[in-house]
């Protein structure tokens, strides 16, 4: 398979997945997340994925994801707090879901594009 098809195959599974989510109700989570995060083309490029009402997103569409894209994890007292798993950073705190995903999407990782069909190995 030439490398663009490839592309092409991973850039369908990723918009099928955005697809979904933003179908998703607030049982799932705050439908304003996801459609925040999506207003961005670098991260509308990500696998996303939903766990416990946070967004998750990976520069890879299969298990294990990676870790080093911020999340946004909501606040009881409001706002939002943005870390990187991948090295514990603290990117910020912010009071609107607008301001993290302007957050995570500043703070991507060097060389990051859109995701691979495949895992951690395959980028």
């Amino acid at each position: 398979m030439a490398s663009n098809e490839k592309s092409r195959s991973a850039a369908e599974i990723v918009a099928a997945e955005w697809s979904d989510i933003l179908s998703y109700g607030r049982d799932l989570i705050n439908p304003a997340v996801p459609r925040a995060a999506y207003q961005h083309p670098s991260l509308r490029e990500l696998w996303p994925m939903v766990s416990h009402g946070v967004l998750y997103l990976s520069r890879c569409t299969r298990w294990p994801w990676t870790n080093d894209v911020g999340t946004a994890y909501p606040l009881v007292e409001g706002g939002y707090r943005v870390r990187r798993r991948s090295d514990k950073s603290l990117l910020g705190v912010v009071d609107t879901v607008e301001e993290a995903y302007a957050l995570i999407a500043a703070s991507l990782p060097d060389g990051c594009g859109p995701a691979v069909d495949g895992t951690p190995d395959d980028l």
